[in-house]
């Protein structure tokens, strides 16, 4: 009942929230790297394999430039996660079930930025596929399901070496570490009602469906044995 009282009473402050979040997601670091890295002279959109993120800008444009993406591109998510979180408390204010109302908030405004991110606005709605910035949102909305994910990332690029069988690993994996750890820790043990943990479930797999859609290029690769290595030498 709440959370309807919640919905009705505070679409507004809910759309500035979104807006924000797409905004700051349309910040598309591995273009403004480049762009700066290569003196205005080269788009990382047309180098590699085209893609506007931080494993083609490692390969094309080097460490550095990689390193800044991957740190501004969470850094982006971080701020976009909190300032949804802060707006959504606002509109939480007196009503019961709180906590769960600003941490779906979290996880929406995170969707939001991934969308920006991968269709920018200010960069003619070219951009990345989300990895980074997904992972901002996770260590933002719930950091017990990020800490699994870079788990899983990590075991499976140290047996593979491949950065999007990784990627696209955790993917899947996403909306059942958020689904488990929404239903057997916050609602069995500290009351968060269901709508809380099928919102939160539904909106993992959207950014799931999402992050493996713009991934079905490296898909193909994989399936064929033609996806590229990571090596010491990138």
């Amino acid at each position: 009942m709440n959370f309807t009282v919640f919905l009705s009473h505070s679409w507004g402050l809910l759309l500035i929230s979104f807006v924000i979040a797409y905004l700051l997601g349309s910040i598309n670091t591995a273009v403004i790297v480049t762009k700066i890295a290569t003196k205005g002279k080269r788009d990382i959109r047309e180098m590699g394999s085209g893609n506007a993120g931080f494993t083609n800008v490692l390969r094309t444009v080097g460490k550095l430039p990689a390193v800044c993406t991957i740190v501004c591109d969470l850094l982006k998510s971080v701020i976009a996660v909190l300032l949804g979180g802060y707006l959504f408390s606002l509109a939480a204010t007196g009503l019961s079930g709180a906590d769960a109302i600003v941490r779906l908030g979290k996880y929406v405004c995170g969707f939001f930025c991934i969308l920006g991110h991968s269709y920018p606005l200010y960069f003619h709605f070219k951009g990345g596929k989300g990895i980074v910035t997904a992972a901002g949102m996770m260590l933002v909305a719930d950091w017990r399901v990020f800490i699994i994910i870079i788990a899983t990332f990590l075991i499976v690029f140290i047996f593979s070496k491949i950065i999007s069988l990784a990627s696209i690993t955790c993917a899947c994996l996403f909306p059942v570490y958020t689904f488990i750890i929404a239903f057997f820790v916050d609602s069995a043990y500290f009351g968060y009602p269901m709508w809380y943990v099928w919102s939160c479930t539904v909106l993992a797999l959207f950014t799931a469906l999402f992050v493996i859609i713009k991934h079905s290029g490296n898909i193909k690769r994989l399936l064929a044995g033609e996806e590229k290595k990571i090596t010491a030498k990138k």
